[in-house]
C-alpha cells in the first residue's frame, strides 16, 4: 500500500495539469528504507510528448546523486497519461528500474477530474496497490508500540 500525504498528491496533479498535453514526470524521495514519500522533485520530460516520457539523463544523474548525499531513495516515481487511463504502458513497464518504488500514474484525460493509481513493477510484473491519502504521516498506520514520524 502507498501511504502518501495529500500535499504531495496535490503537487503531482498540479504538475500533470501544468504540463498537459505533454506527459509530466518526477520523483518523490524519502529517507532510505522508510517507504515515506516526503520531497517531490518535478523533472523534465526529455521527450516533450503527450504519449511518452523519459527523464533527462543529466537531470536524473544529478537528482540521484543528491538523493545519495541526503540518504534518500526514490519512494515514488510518477508520470501522467494525458489521454488514457492511469495504467502502465509496455514502455512504462520496460523502464521501471527501481524495485522498491511505487510507480504512480496520474491521468489528466478528463479536464474536470484526475485518476491516480499506484503500482509495484518488478521483473515486468505489474501489481496495482491501494493508495491511502493522509493529511500527515503522524498517525497513519501506527501500531501501539510505534513512534510516529513527525513529517
Amino acid at each position: 500500500m502507498l501511504v502518501i500525504r495529500r500535499d504531495l498528491v496535490d503537487a503531482m496533479v498540479a504538475h500533470a495539469r501544468r504540463d498537459h498535453p505533454d506527459e509530466a514526470c518526477g520523483v518523490i524521495t524519502g529517507p532510505e528504507g522508510s517507504d515515506h514519500p516526503t520531497r517531490l522533485i518535478e523533472m523534465i520530460n526529455a521527450e516533450r510528448s503527450p504519449t511518452f516520457y523519459r527523464f533527462d539523463s543529466a537531470e536524473q544523474l544529478k537528482v540521484w546523486r543528491e538523493m545519495d548525499e541526503r540518504d534518500e531513495e526514490p519512494v515514488v516515481i510518477y508520470h501522467s497519461h494525458t489521454s488514457t487511463e492511469a495504467y502502465p504502458s509496455r514502455t512504462d513497464v520496460s523502464y521501471a528500474s527501481e524495485p522498491n518504488a511505487h510507480y504512480v500514474l496520474v491521468s489528466t484525460r478528463d479536464p474536470k477530474t484526475h485518476e491516480l493509481r499506484s503500482y509495484r513493477i518488478l521483473d515486468g510484473q505489474v501489481t496495482e496497490e491501494p493508495v491511502e491519502v493522509v493529511e500527515s504521516y503522524m498517525f497513519a498506520h501506527t501500531g501501539a508500540d510505534e513512534v510516529p514520524d513527525l513529517d
